[in-house]
């Protein structure tokens, strides 16, 4: 059950956001994913517990922002419930999507494995709902992935896959690499794995 530590900052122009501190690790059903976030001065800031299917569909969200909270999973698309900090106005959402994305590390991941590509395949397309601090206002996007290449390196603790994607935001063109070995992102943009206790875990 790997547990460690992300820092987060801007992609633009590097102002530090804060810190994802996590644990995850894969089931006989799936994956799930925990952790809790911090601001740049270290004050609590929200939390994630993400649980996926074996095949990478989000069986399960739940985020916390600002006092918002989202409630959301995989059904007719994707689904979610979103409530203000006061609990007064609670509104629901569904559109036709393959599932959620946001600032954590951990949708990267889940992206990944819900697409299952194979180095140096073509790009696929997937359309996600981002949610994302500090009010967790939904909003549909559609991106381009391709899984560049994969790498194995020799470590203390064993082999190292490295898979290198490129991700495309298709609405404007812009285009990033993401870095992923097993269920930890190693690099992505705004993303930088600061402290991991225990290797990440291999997915069946």
């Amino acid at each position: 059950m790997p547990r460690g530590r992300y820092s987060l900052h801007d992609p633009h122009d590097h102002t530090p956001l804060g810190e994802e501190h996590f644990h995850c690790a894969p089931g006989p059903s799936g994956w799930r994913y925990t952790a809790r976030t911090t601001g740049p001065s270290g004050e609590p800031s929200g939390s994630v517990d993400l649980t996926t299917d074996h095949l990478g569909r989000p069986l399960r969200l739940e985020l916390h922002a600002g006092g918002w909270r989202v409630r959301g999973a995989a059904l007719d698309g994707v689904t979610w419930v979103r409530t203000d900090p006061e609990g007064a106005r609670v509104t629901e959402g569904n559109v036709p999507a393959h599932a959620f994305t946001g600032a954590s590390p951990a949708f990267f991941v889940a992206t990944a494995r819900l697409l299952r590509l194979t180095p140096g395949g073509p790009a696929t397309r997937v359309r996600l709902v981002a949610l994302t601090a500090p009010v967790l206002a939904p909003r549909t996007l559609d991106q381009s992935w391709t899984l560049l290449k994969s790498e194995t390196h020799p470590t203390d603790n064993g082999p190292l896959t490295v898979d290198a994607y490129q991700v495309t935001d298709l609405d404007t063109g812009e285009g990033h690499s993401v870095h992923i070995a097993g269920d930890v992102v190693l690099a992505a943009p705004g993303i930088e794995l600061e402290d991991l206790d225990t290797p990440p875990s291999a997915f069946p």
